[in-house]
């Protein structure tokens, strides 16, 4: 549910071309999955994008290309997320290919947890390193980088407001306090004319759902029927959300948790 996971958009409805021409996005955790649909998404726009990974570089490199084959601009840039001076590194790998950032995407992030019982406190400490301090000095560090006008969109979850998946629990709580993030920042930088939005994807397809999904017998129907309308999601299903609230026709969205799990919730 959400973060950085495999393959790209496959569909969704293209915004006004070129209504992101001239700015710059940077997409953590884009060489797969939501992250990559979400880059795709943002180049096909018009935005030069940023294309974060963090250890696969041919994963991140082929997103590149799909964008550039697309008629795009993009480029990479490899950190790993989790570590001390992470933020910092990122942003001097930014800066050898920008001087400043339009649209910031913090969707990079370890998709799952241990259960209760089992998780012990390095892996706990990972998940919330990865997952929620990463986004926050990112942010704090490219506060000086961030145009005034700008969007910064994280990726959360359905699992920050529904308990479907309760042994996911640790991985949820690093999601609910990015959304917490999220509504304060979006105080914080309101008067730059900066927009703060969480979005929370449902069950999407990807590398990070594969087992549940395609591995599991009867994983596939029992993940349609949890949505309202009745199929799994894609990660243009999220990007898309991405792209309206990147775009000026979600310019008076702000400090929102954006349900983006197809109903189910419900």
């Amino acid at each position: 549910m959400g973060t950085d996971e495999r393959s790209g958009a496959t569909g969704g409805t293209d915004g006004a071309a070129g209504s992101l021409a001239g700015r710059t996005a940077l997409v953590t955790g884009a060489s797969r999955g939501i992250g990559r649909g979400v880059a795709e998404r943002l180049a096909r726009d018009g935005a030069r994008v940023a294309v974060h990974y963090g250890s696969n570089e041919a994963a991140a490199q082929d997103t590149v290309a799909a964008i550039r084959a697309a008629g795009g601009s993009a480029f990479a840039i490899g950190v790993e997320l989790g570590r001390p001076g992470d933020a910092e590194a990122l942003w001097a790998e930014f800066d050898r290919h920008a001087d400043g950032v339009d649209i910031l995407v913090n969707n990079a992030g370890i998709g799952t947890s241990p259960p209760l019982e089992e998780i012990d406190e390095e892996q706990y400490d990972r998940v919330f390193a990865v997952n929620t301090k990463a986004p926050f000095f990112i942010v704090q560090h490219g506060l000086g980088r961030l145009r005034d006008g700008g969007r910064i969109v994280n990726i959360s979850t359905g699992l920050a407001r529904d308990a479907v998946m309760p042994d996911k629990v640790a991985y949820s709580m690093t999601k609910a306090a990015l959304d917490v993030f999220s509504r304060d920042l979006s105080k914080l930088l309101g008067p730059r004319g900066i927009t703060v939005n969480s979005v929370g994807p449902g069950l999407i397809d990807t590398d990070n759902t594969a087992g549940l999904l395609h591995r599991t017998p009867g994983g596939w129907e029992r993940g349609a029927a949890m949505s309202a309308l009745g199929r799994v999601g894609t990660p243009a299903d999220v990007a898309d959300v991405v792209a309206f609230l990147a775009s000026d026709g979600g310019r008076w969205v702000t400090g929102s948790w954006v349900d983006a799990t197809g109903g189910s919730l419900m």
